[in-house]
Parts: C-alpha cells; structure tokens; sequence
C-alpha cells in the first residue's frame, strides 16, 4: 500500500472519472485513490467499479446515499485514510480544474520539507484562474482576502480545494465537529490547523474551470463562507475544545 491517498469525491462525473484516475495513477509515486461516489445517477460509480479491477489494491470507492455535500464527503474519506497505514491525504476535484500534475509537488513538499498542510495556491503568485467569468474570479480573490482579515491566517487561497494534509493534522482535528459542508469547509479545515500550530505551505498552481460535466458550485456555498468565517472565528476564542 502506497503512503498517501488521493481523495476525489464525485457526482455526476462520468465524462471525467476514467480519465481523471487513469492520470492519477500513471505516476511513480504509486498515489493510492478513495473515491467518494454521492449516487451518481449517470454511472460515474459503476465507471469505478470497472476500474478496479485495472488497478487492484490502488483504487478505492466508497458509495453514499445521496448528495451529502462536499464537506462532508472529505470527512467521510479522512476517517477511512485514518483507519488504514497512509501517512499524506490529498483532497482533489475529479474535473481537472486541479492538473494532477501538481499532486507531486504537493505530496513532496510535505513529505520532504516537512510542510503539515500543503495548499495548491490559486493566488499565491497573483491570480492564475483560467476560464472562470471575472465576477467568479473576483468574488473568490476578495473571499480570501476576507478570510485574511478576520482569521488572521496568513494565506492567500484559504478556500483552496487541492490541499496535502499530514497524517497528525488530520488525527488532531475533532473531524466529527467540522461544521461546514460547502465552500467554508476548507476555511475550515485551514483555520484549525493554523490555530493548533501546524506547518502551512502555499504553492502555486494554474486553476482551469471544468472542460466537462457541470460545476456544483452555487451562491448559497459563498453565503455559508462569508458568515462561516465569523464563527470559526468566534469559536476559537470561546470554544477551543471543538477543535
């Protein structure tokens, strides 16, 4: 069994999947994959099932009930990678708007440079959005920078969804009281680990909106963020042990 895991979770990505874990799975460092299939009425579950048998012992799939939100299927997938050896959990989307060429340089710069939490920065290194509508480009910049303020978290992607946790990060987080299933799951899960002193990387990455299959992306996940954000913040002065 490999050392890191590649978590994906997916609805309605049928037009996507078989080449999305075929990419994944085509390099040396033998990254393992969980996906987290939400009852995918389009067969993106029974694409998977197929391809275990191509890539037995590497590829995992996990099916749910229904669509149980985005937060809540990274949880589900960081409490199977803790139930099993891996040492790096990776969260990726399965559209390629994160190029899986990058998980390398995430993986190694936690397993090398010692980085906790390993974040493909959109907005590290000025805005590298392609195909995003500018209000949808503008809106995610300024989130973060809103994020910066009210936390305190040195970061310049808070809301970044391509993220390498070291195995400790994700055993020191109460996984159970992460309260945010949309956009404010990732601030979120950035917040505590900052809090709780853990090492945090940013590195730069080309984000590129889906080519295919529909976004999930909607006003409502930004709500949850804008007043999400607050709270963590309240919390973490009034409610430590939640974390």
């Amino acid at each position: 069994m490999s050392d890191v895991l590649v978590i994906i979770p997916t609805y309605n990505e049928i037009e996507n999947i078989r080449a999305i874990i075929e990419k994944v799975m085509s390099y040396p460092d033998n990254f393992d994959i969980l996906i987290i299939d939400d009852n995918s009425p389009d067969g993106t579950a029974q694409e998977v099932e197929a391809l275990q048998k191509e890539y037995p012992g590497r590829l995992f799939l996990e099916k749910r009930s229904g669509k149980l939100g985005l937060g809540t299927a990274y949880i589900h997938g960081f409490k199977w990678a803790l139930q099993r050896d891996y040492g790096y959990i990776i969260e990726m989307d399965a559209d390629f708007s994160h190029n899986p060429d990058d998980l390398t340089r995430l993986y190694h710069n936690s397993k090398d440079k010692g980085f906790d939490v390993s974040i493909g920065s959109r907005y590290i290194s000025g805005v590298n959005v392609v195909n995003w509508p500018m209000g949808r480009v503008l809106m995610s910049y300024f989130a973060s920078a809103y994020v910066r303020l009210i936390t305190g978290m040195n970061l310049r992607d808070a809301t970044a969804g391509f993220v390498c946790y070291r195995r400790r990060v994700l055993e020191s987080i109460q996984l159970d009281n992460i309260e945010f299933k949309g956009y404010a799951f990732q601030i979120e899960m950035k917040f505590k680990s900052h809090i709780k002193g853990f090492r945090i990387s940013e590195l730069p990455i080309i984000f590129i909106n889906r080519q295919l299959g529909t976004s999930k992306m909607n006003s409502s996940i930004f709500g949850e963020a804008v007043l999400g954000v607050i709270k963590l913040k309240f919390d973490s002065f009034f409610r430590k042990k939640k974390f």
